[in-house]
């Protein structure tokens, strides 16, 4: 399902457009995620990690991240995060997700949730292959 059709709550924005040139879907409110926390993998010039990957939680990905200095798994209450658990959909930042890529340790995507601005990182036919949503 889309997020907003009117720009992302942000005044004379168009929508955010996926991967595939559609609509920006939500990636997940729970666990709430995106830079800006509304559940969408939407990105702005501020976001200079790129979080605009909706990728899918393993726990080998997340023992990578943890491995590679991207804990993700443990609980951070400081900050209002719980730790993220195999199944979990996470706004990844797009250049982790290719480092992951190049370690074989890649987590699956949801291209409909990937934000288009991904692709300045990753590459379409590799985001494909590691797709949960192609028909």
């Amino acid at each position: 399902m889309p997020f907003d059709e009117a720009g992302g709550g942000r005044p004379g924005r168009r929508p955010s457009r996926n991967v595939l040139g559609g609509v920006l879907e939500s990636c997940s409110v729970r666990p709430l995620t995106g830079f800006f926390r509304n559940g969408c993998c939407d990105t702005a010039p501020e976001d200079a990690g790129s979080h605009t990957v909706c990728a899918v939680m393993t726990d080998e990905f997340l023992a990578f991240g943890k491995r590679s200095g991207n804990d993700l798994s443990t609980p951070r209450p400081e900050f209002g995060f719980d730790g993220l658990k195999a199944g979990d959909r996470w706004c990844l930042c797009a250049p982790r997700w290719q480092e992951a890529l190049e370690a074989g340790q890649a987590p699956r995507v949801v291209l409909r949730a990937t934000e288009a601005g991904a692709l300045r990182w990753c590459d379409l036919a590799d985001l494909k292959r590691f797709a949960i949503d192609l028909d």
